[in-house]
């Protein structure tokens, strides 16, 4: 795999973690592309679990290095509490590159993403609060603050000089109340470009030179297709491109280079933050799944997870635009212990069928799913689940396996990975 793009299927919260680690076994390079701290991914190893929100999920392998690209909106903080925190559980975090041309995400972003979230009304996405919109905004405002300028005292005073007026004022036209001291940001934030400062450089010329090298680079994206600022359920997403041409774009390469696009989604259907969801489950089921999913809680938000069955036509779509060449399938362990199991295959509206996921929210608002109905599998013990995962696809259940036959056979898209546990041990290829 010179160079492979994972990218998320649905709503985020597919497993992309656990996947990206189980793959970086045999990458040189893990590069995050997009999105910010209101990712996050989840690895176990063995019985330890790692929240990343900002540090590739190949930074526990320490032959592996980790790049967080130009199209990643950095929160200085946040990746200096998961650097800490990461070395104090044994693992040295030498193995990162930060770009130095990815933006910063300031105090006063998170105070102004709070303050929106409250004005927008029925149009709030139920953000993370943690100030990514913001930064994005003025990112393209072209005003932002990028890592060049972090560790470049004279440049981040100069600009907070002339951004900290302005955000004060915003501050106070949105009814808030928080006071913005430039000095005292410029003198905490150059703490933290001092500390980041040996991480930082030019990644873009750094991957390229990786590339020519023939080195194994793996593109990690977050959250999920359907979460995406251009092709996924607007306004109630996120504030960055969440699919596999954003790779090129978020970590300067070619888009030559992307060829093996892995796409990632679970067995069922969960999210985080509103929006429509036309195939969500309320009662013992949705508890079902959201339990026996590990708790099905956001990562960064700790939210519990609204639930539903698998949905074709929202994968329909993550085909399409991703240009999937294989799928990963996580979480059809959770499955198992139901009677039945199903698969949603159009959706119903205004008396005919949709098989292409809408761009209105308000007609996807109306939309009955179509189901297709399966026999469920056995609810098996984790150690039961491994066990089969070491004999590989075969092993498992017949039901499970007509299940993922109809999942392959509906998208045109080999399933190539499948995950039947949270452990890297119960992972198979396909």
């Amino acid at each position: 795999m010179p160079a492979t793009v994972a990218v998320g299927c649905q709503f985020g919260d597919e497993g992309k973690g656990k996947i990206i680690d189980f793959l970086a076994a045999d990458a040189d390079v893990v590069v995050r592309f997009q999105g910010g701290a209101n990712a996050g991914h989840t690895v176990q190893v063995g019985d330890e679990l790692y929240a990343f929100h900002l540090l590739p999920s190949g930074v526990l392998r320490n032959r592996t290095m980790n790049v967080i690209g130009n199209g990643v909106v950095i929160d200085p903080e946040q990746l200096l509490k998961e650097i800490d925190e990461t070395r104090a559980r044994g693992h040295p975090v030498k193995n990162l590159r930060i770009s130095d041309r990815a933006h910063v995400v300031m105090p006063y972003h998170k105070v102004l993403d709070g303050l929106e979230e409250k004005l927008k009304g029925g149009l709030g996405a139920g953000t993370t609060l943690r100030g990514i919109g913001p930064a994005f905004e003025d990112k393209v405002g072209r005003f932002g603050i990028r890592m060049c300028d972090l560790i470049d005292p004279e440049t981040r005073r100069a600009k907070l000089k002339t951004i900290v007026p302005i955000k004060q004022r915003v501050v106070d036209v949105f009814g808030g109340s928080e006071r913005i001291d430039a000095e005292a940001l410029s003198t905490e934030y150059e703490a933290y470009g001092k500390r980041l400062a040996p991480f930082v450089g030019d990644t873009s010329a750094w991957l390229d030179d990786a590339i020519k090298r023939r080195k194994r680079i793996l593109f990690e994206g977050a959250q999920g297709t359907h979460l995406c600022i251009d092709h996924g359920l607007y306004p109630f997403g996120t504030s960055s491109d969440c699919v596999a041409g954003a790779a090129a774009v978020g970590a300067g390469v070619g888009p030559q280079h992307l060829t093996d696009i892995l796409g990632v989604a679970k067995a069922f259907t969960s999210r985080v933050g509103a929006g429509p969801f036309p195939t969500e489950l309320e009662g013992p089921i949705a508890e079902h799944l959201r339990e026996r999913g590990g708790g099905e809680y956001g990562t960064t938000t700790r939210r519990p997870r609204r639930v539903g069955w698998f949905d074709l036509v929202m994968l329909r779509m993550a085909v399409r635009v991703n240009g999937l060449t294989r799928l990963a399938l996580t979480k059809l362990d959770v499955l198992g212990g139901l009677e039945r199991v199903r698969v949603c295959i159009g959706y119903r509206h205004d008396g005919g069928v949709l098989r292409e996921f809408p761009a209105s929210m308000r007609v996807l608002a109306d939309c009955a799913p179509m189901y297709r109905e399966f026999l469920g599998w056995p609810d098996l013990p984790e150690e039961e689940w491994i066990r089969i995962a070491t004999r590989g696809r075969r092993a498992l259940p017949e039901t499970t396996r007509r299940y993922v036959a109809f999942v392959e056979s509906q998208l045109k898209v080999p399933v190539r990975v499948l995950s039947v546990g949270r452990s890297r041990a119960a992972t198979m290829g396909a």
